[in-house]
């Protein structure tokens, strides 16, 4: 039986996950991360993307997050975001949508064109857009 630790997603609305997984994999601010049990205690915040869990089973799950923080403690890994939907729950064609409608509004800024909005709804879309990719190659 291979080794396990807990791994606990929680976003404002709903805890997303819990149970027992061998690994995760998630892209923290300083880049990409993998957790297997006996880790270093780590906080570290995460930028919006995909998330891998690695069951005991040996099985693949894959999560979207919009961002937070990954904390690691003994036995224990919590993701705690503001936004977190299992990949299967994403809807492909809104997130295409968004990009492209964050794209015009980034190439077209007029009066009221505000960048930094462009930028970070262009970010989300793009970050579900690889959750998508990334459970489809599984």
């Amino acid at each position: 039986m291979a080794m396990t630790m807990h791994c606990d997603i929680v976003s404002a609305e709903k805890s997303i996950f819990s149970g027992l997984v061998e690994m995760v994999v998630a892209t923290g601010s300083l880049g990409d991360l993998g957790i297997a049990p006996g880790h270093a205690p780590l906080l570290t915040g995460l930028i919006p993307g995909p998330v891998k869990l690695v069951m005991d089973s040996g099985e693949e799950q894959i999560f979207y997050v919009s961002g937070g923080f990954l904390e690691v403690q003994r036995g224990v890994v919590t993701l705690l975001t503001d936004t977190a939907l299992r990949a299967d729950d994403v809807d492909e064609a809104a997130a295409m949508q968004a990009v492209e409608e964050a794209e015009r509004a980034m190439s077209d800024q007029g009066a009221e064109f505000n960048y930094s909005t462009a930028a970070a709804q262009l970010a989300e879309a793009a970050a579900q857009l690889r959750a998508l990719r990334q459970i489809k190659k599984l």
